[in-house]
Parts: structure tokens; sequence; C-alpha cells
């Protein structure tokens, strides 16, 4: 649990403020399920705690061994490495659907493939198995029965939207890797050349595409409040929290306008508190500002 705990606070300070909110047996799954989603990213990324990604010079082992591992730890075998014992915990904990745990793998499994979007479609299908698959663990973390899906669609919904904020906070990082998670289709609407994006010349159309995956981002983060009267107080302050914290920083990038890649955007400690307090209003009234409300068509939806 304490290394667990230090992989949050190192790993993303936004999530790690979110989850001081949970009930302490909710937060403490949280941790858990965090460390192994951490430890795969790490792992497929090259990178450590989530920081300086870099390439991987044999993406299919790193892949090979996130899968044994998991496997392992869902089989409920102890792997005697602590991101996927926790992993083996928080699954048995919770009845974790094991579908879920393999949809975010597959995640990975596309980048190792050098897979890019060539449509929106094709962005949040992505999206779902790298993040919004994580939402609907979250969720079972926190008490929603596996076979709720309206509120686990909301819960995918968080996870879409935190996600579509990295890729545009991410972008010259990823391009820098040799990534990029923008649409072709988007590419081409924007005249701009493949793998030509971060140039000068194209600043301003780049600006524009940042502007559309923030308007995705926001999107789904409405929808996913509107899953929090399903929660208990402290599990939607906590999801309320993160939502605000994590939405800013898509919020900021589409604010800086050309200059939105200069330093890596993020939210800082006086921002984070605020939000927190902002949540906690917002999850004492979410009956009435979240009512029931069918979700919206034009999203898109997870697959079953």
């Amino acid at each position: 649990m304490a290394a667990a705990r230090e992989s949050i606070a190192k790993g993303s300070k936004s999530f790690a403020a979110a989850s001081k909110l949970f009930d302490p047996t909710t937060r403490e799954r949280a941790w858990l399920l965090y460390a192994w989603c951490r430890a795969c990213d790490d792992i497929a990324d090259g990178q450590e705690h989530g920081h300086d990604a870099s390439v991987v010079a044999d993406p299919a082992a790193a892949l090979a061994r996130i899968r044994t591992l998991t496997d392992r730890a869902l089989a409920g075998e102890w792997t005697g490495e602590m991101p996927f014992d926790a992993l083996r915990i928080v699954a048995q904990e919770t009845r974790m659907p094991h579908r879920f745990a393999h949809d975010l793998i597959e995640g990975f499994a596309l980048d190792a493939k050098g897979w890019f979007p060539r449509s929106e479609s094709d962005l949040m299908q992505y999206c779902y198995h790298v993040a919004g698959a994580v939402g609907c663990m979250m969720a079972v973390v926190m008490g929603v029965d596996p076979q709720d899906d309206a509120t686990l669609d909301r819960a995918c919904d968080l996870g879409l939207a935190f996600q579509l904020a990295n890729i545009a906070r991410d972008i010259e990082a990823d391009d820098r890797i040799g990534r990029c998670y923008l649409p072709m289709d988007w590419m081409v609407e924007m005249d701009i050349p493949p793998g030509q994006h971060m140039k000068p010349p194209f600043r301003a159309r780049l600006t524009v595409m940042a502007r559309w995956l923030g308007e995705f981002a926001q999107a789904h983060e409405e929808s996913a409040r509107h899953g929090t009267p399903a929660l208990g107080f402290r599990s939607a302050w906590a999801v309320l929290a993160a939502a605000g914290i994590y939405g800013g920083i898509a919020r900021e990038v589409v604010a800086r306008g050309n200059h939105g890649w200069d330093h890596r955007a993020s939210t800082s400690k006086a921002q984070k508190l605020g939000w927190i307090a902002r949540a906690f209003a917002q999850s004492a009234m979410r009956r009435r500002l979240y009512p029931p409300e069918p979700r919206p068509a034009t999203l898109w939806t997870r697959p079953r």
C-alpha cells in the first residue's frame, strides 16, 4: 500500500489530490489500481512514473510482459511485482470484470504496433482502450455494479475526457517519440502534411485541432457529471474534483493558443484546492445539478 501511494504521488499530482477525498477503503483500492495502470503505461512507453517517455527497444516484449503478469494477477497468482500484485488484490476485492483490464492492454498493443487514428471514431476507440476502460474499473472500485451499464458509460466518459486532455497537452511530447494521436482526417481538413504538425507554419492550424480536442473533452466531462448521483458522497466528491482538476489541463492548453506547448500544461496547487472546494458543493447538490437524463446520442459509446 505504501508503494502504491508513492506511485500515485509521483505519477499524477492531480489524481493523488482527488484520491484523498475517497473513504479509506476506496482510496486504498484506487491507489492499488493506479499502481497497476501506471506500471503498464511505464513499461509500454519506456518512461518513469509517466514522465520522459522514450522509444521502447522491443515493444512486443514489453507488451508480452504486461499481458503475462496481468493474466497471472487476474488468475489470483502472486507475481512478486508490486503493481501486478496490487491488481490481484483490487480485482478480487471488487469482483472487477477482467475484460476491462484486457481492454486497457489492447490500447498499449495499438501503440506497440505504431498505430495512429485515421478518423474521430478511431481516436475515441483508442481513448476508450487507454482511459475509458480505466474509468469503468474505477467505477467498480467505487462500488458501482459491474452490470450497471448506464453508470459505467458515464464513468467511461470521464476517462475519455481525461485522455483527450492528455492528447491535447502532449502533442509536442508525443511528436518527439514519433507518435501522433490527431486523426488523419483532421490533418487533411487542415491541410497539414503528415508528420509536419509541429512545424511553425502550421501552429495556428494545430491550435484549432487542440480546441477541437478540448471541446470533445468538455462534452464527455459534462456527461460524466451526470453519473455522480449513483455514487456515495465522498466518491462523487473525488470524481467531481478530478473532473475539474484534469479538465483544467485541456482548458489551459486551449487558452494558451499558439503557445499551448511552450511548457507542459498543468493545474497549480491553488487551482487544485479550488476545484476540491467547488466539488464539495457540487457533490452535496449532485442530484439537483446533474439530474437523470439520456446520455447525449452524439457522444461516442464504449463497446459492449
